[in-house]
């Protein structure tokens, strides 16, 4: 029977007789045809696909490796930018602690300088006025000593011309004028004692 059937299949029914399975001679030419189609991708495709992926994977892992060293330079650029940020900051500080210091030694030397001036100007003034005072004491001394003079010569009716005379006429009533508040001043208490009795 099967050999009846390869007849038949040979006078024109193989189609009709294996509709699934394929003719022989197309069998053998397509599995020729995948066998070189094998080859020629298992030789120039495949390897040329392998070498792009493995270029691919490269570059892929040349950017990750670049962009981690970007983010390591970047971290430590951050790193540096904070560390002289607090840097900066501690110079700035010191730089307004020293300013603040200065400016109290300033103000704390001005105020040495104000009060030695000031100390200046009134020994300066005082020493004016107690010269001034002398000189005065002298001028009323002298005007009271001619004064006087002339109004003990009148009273007395002598000449007091010689100035031995005159000095020590003067002096001695200078010194009675100079005794007479000390006395008037002692008296006045006993004055108001009496008085309050």
């Amino acid at each position: 029977m099967h050999t009846a059937t390869i007849l038949a299949a040979g006078e024109g029914g193989w189609a009709n007789a294996y509709p699934i399975i394929p003719h022989p001679g197309e069998l053998i030419f397509g599995i020729i045809a995948f066998a070189i189609l094998y080859f020629v991708v298992a030789k120039k495709v495949v390897p040329r696909l392998e070498a792009m992926y493995a270029e691919r994977a490269a570059a892929i892992e040349g950017q990750i490796a670049e962009a981690d060293q970007a983010q390591a330079e970047a971290q430590e650029a951050l790193e540096q930018y904070k560390a002289q940020l607090a840097e900066a900051r501690q110079e700035a500080a010191k730089i307004r602690e020293d300013a603040r210091e200065q400016g109290a030694q300033i103000v704390a030397e001005m105020r040495a300088k104000a009060q030695a001036e000031a100390q200046r100007i009134t020994e300066s003034a005082s020493a004016q006025i107690e010269a001034e005072r002398q000189q005065t004491i002298v001028s009323l001394r002298s005007e009271v000593g001619r004064l006087a003079t002339d109004l003990a010569g009148r009273v007395v009716g002598e000449s007091l011309e010689d100035e031995a005379r005159q000095r020590r006429t003067v002096e001695r009533f200078l010194a009675e004028l100079e005794a007479a508040p000390a006395a008037d001043a002692s008296m006045a208490p006993a004055t108001s004692q009496v008085q309050g009795s």
